[in-house]
């Protein structure tokens, strides 16, 4: 877009309509991770994978 001189507004947009469609995305995994493997980890009393889902989340809530 920026190539073919498009306007600004217009191209803000779009990056405003990927990062949404992307956090929902990390969303959807987060979820899934939660519900599989974190879970999994817990009743294998592996507590690192606690910590290691707490900073994913944090990564993924900058």
């Amino acid at each position: 877009m920026i190539a073919d001189d498009q306007y600004c507004i217009d191209i803000l947009t779009q990056i405003a309509a990927a990062r949404s469609a992307l956090n929902q995305v990390g969303l959807i995994i987060l979820e899934e991770h939660s519900h599989t493997c974190l879970i999994e980890a817990i009743q294998d009393n592996r507590s690192e994978a606690i910590e290691e889902f707490m900073d994913a989340l944090k990564r993924f809530m900058k």
